[in-house]
């Protein structure tokens, strides 16, 4: 039983530390002690990726099977960990200036992290559900943090609204798994199912399970939500969506479709390839008429959600291999250019207007720079590092024997490379503007901005060893 505990240590110090926060809160300073509490719940998060890291590379399984402690969940771990702490920190001034750095917004933001780490080392269907729930139902708290804005609650409803059918897919699916299968462990479900053997009722919920994921990562047809949901919140919480709740859930649909399904990769593989090609084409063809910025980032996500699932469709260890190394390089981007977008501000307002970026490159050269290398690792343009996270789940296509899929890829990813050149093009040669935006020096947020840019050039000369850690994670989840 200690041994148990000791598995789920890095889950229970940080759910401690928001329940201590949130005693704090309520019989201390209130939102008075919002600033310290961010960046301790911050430092905490560090802390345990540095921990988790650093852990035993064995392969545990606790609670007889129902939490399972190896290499692929360390990995999503310590993604998701680090993008949390660094939205954290990049949203202090934004939430302060606006009124909006409550005590609850960093420990709603570490509840969900917590969720999103129990999500990824689940090895049942219940244990499943729970870190799922706890992670959305934070989600739908911070996403209408904004009470006075009609479209920030407008976003937290529909998410929730949403969400909740999401659930039901989900649980629907469960139950007819738990019912076909007998069992609600990953373990016990890959005896039964099996790769011409599947009954068609344990393929319904295998579908059923597919689509309540899918909704997560915002995959296409479950989509809907991601642009309104991404424009009405407030920016720094949009940033965490596109960053860590991404990663958990990618690492989720791996982790179920391998762990509980991976005897009958040919019963899944063509569905999430469908989901794949669909979310590469809409986000990309979507995306070209949008002039805010965050619902251009929307769009953005449903793509690269698109590509990382190409990863998943192929069905083998490279493929799993491939998605982390695009999830890691993709959040790496986002965290920059969110951290640009948090810089877009007019008369101490944020501005979200892709056209307010005219000449942006007169006024700001350096940070116009640094974005412009973001937007073409993005877009997957060499010699950048989001050129090479696309190379990898390609090649995984590929050699899955999904040829169409990987040229299908290559198609959308030309036609999105156009509205991130179109950014570029507004920074460089669009029309002057006198109502520039505002000279902020915004220090912590352009050190962002820079690291990310830097990142995506020195990290094509070895990815900072995150390829031979993914490696070893994949190799970890599919046998």
């Amino acid at each position: 039983m200690m041994n148990d505990i000791l598995q789920i240590l890095p889950e229970t110090i940080l759910a401690g530390t928001a329940i201590a926060g949130l005693l704090a809160g309520a019989y201390g300073g209130k939102d008075a002690i919002a600033r310290p509490l961010l960046w301790v719940i911050a430092a905490v998060m560090v802390v345990l990726a540095l921990m988790v890291s650093a852990s035993s590379s064995t392969t545990v399984e606790s609670f007889n099977g129902m939490f399972i402690n190896d290499g692929f969940a360390r990995f999503a771990k310590v993604v998701i960990l680090i993008s949390a702490a660094c939205v954290l920190v990049m949203s202090e001034g934004y939430m302060k200036a606006r009124g909006l750095l409550r005590f609850e917004y960093p420990i709603l933001v570490a509840l969900s992290a917590v969720g999103m780490m129990v999500m990824v080392s689940a090895g049942d269907l219940m244990v499943l559900y729970m870190g799922l729930e706890l992670q959305s139902l934070a989600l739908y708290v911070v996403a209408s943090l904004r009470r006075d804005s009609i479209k920030s609650t407008e976003a937290g409803l529909k998410y929730f609204v949403l969400g909740a059918l999401s659930s039901g897919l989900l649980l629907y699916g469960a139950s007819l798994v738990y019912g076909y299968a007998g069992t609600t462990l990953f373990s016990g479900i890959i005896t039964t199912a099996q790769a011409g053997e599947t009954t068609v009722g344990l393929l319904f919920g295998i579908v059923f399970l597919i689509s309540g994921m899918a909704f997560k990562v915002s995959a296409v047809p479950f989509h809907m939500w991601t642009p309104d949901v991404y424009e009405g919140s407030p920016t720094p919480v949009t940033a965490f969506f596109a960053t860590a709740p991404k990663v958990a859930a990618m690492a989720l649909f791996a982790r179920v479709l391998h762990d509980a399904f991976g005897n009958a990769v040919s019963d899944w593989s063509q569905i999430v390839a469908l989901l794949s090609v669909l979310s590469m084409f809409l986000g990309a063809v979507a995306a070209i008429g949008q002039t805010n910025i965050k619902r251009l980032m929307a769009y953005s996500s449903i793509a690269h959600m698109g590509y990382a699932l190409m990863g998943v469709a192929a069905g083998t260890a490279f493929g799993v291999q491939a998605m982390l190394v695009y999830m890691a390089i993709y959040v790496t981007m986002n965290i920059g250019v969110f951290a640009f977008i948090l810089l877009m501000e007019k008369d101490g307002a944020p501005v979200v207007d892709i056209s307010s970026l005219n000449m942006y490159s007169k006024s700001h050269p350096g940070r116009a720079f640094a974005l412009l290398v973001l937007l073409f690792s993005l877009a997957g343009a060499p010699p950048f590092l989001g050129f090479f996270g696309k190379l990898y789940v390609l090649r995984a296509a590929y050699e899955g024997g999904l040829a169409w899929l990987a040229i299908a890829g290559v198609i959308a990813s030309v036609i999105g490379a156009f509205y991130y050149l179109r950014i570029v093009f507004f920074m460089y040669f669009g029309e002057n503007k006198l109502d520039a935006l505002d000279q902020n020096r915004g220090g912590l947020l352009g050190g962002f901005l820079i690291a990310s840019a830097v990142i995506m050039v020195v990290g094509i000369i070895n990815m900072f060893g995150v390829e031979g850690a993914a490696a070893l994670a994949a190799a970890t989840l599919v046998q």
